[in-house]
């Protein structure tokens, strides 16, 4: 093989794990936030653990985050704003990445 096809292999194999854990901090976010979420409409145990399962197959719905935001927003109602939803998203995605790391280490 050459540098070059070595090389081109290398940035193949880092572009497929990339994805990989762009989808599993996804999910995990998803997961977390559908915990939050579960939280304040007053369920917990096995009933939040399923909201949660449900927000993570709602991501499959379409490219993005939206499908993910309209689930729980009209889940919510007035429980919790737009602008609040969003920034627990992003939160919980630093989350997610970071918990990740931590089980890769």
């Amino acid at each position: 093989m050459s540098t070059f096809d070595d090389r081109e292999h290398a940035f193949e194999n880092k572009f497929a794990h990339d994805a990989e854990m762009q989808f599993k901090a996804d999910a995990r976010r998803n997961k977390l936030l559908g915990l939050w979420a579960a939280e304040l409409m007053g369920k917990s145990g096995d009933a939040a653990a399923e909201y949660a399962r449900e927000v993570v197959k709602s991501d499959f719905e379409e490219a993005g985050d939206e499908d993910v935001y309209r689930k729980v927003s009209g889940d919510l109602g007035d429980k919790a704003d737009e602008e609040t939803i969003r920034a627990k998203m992003a939160e919980l995605m630093a989350e997610a990445k970071a918990q990740l790391m931590k089980e890769i280490d």
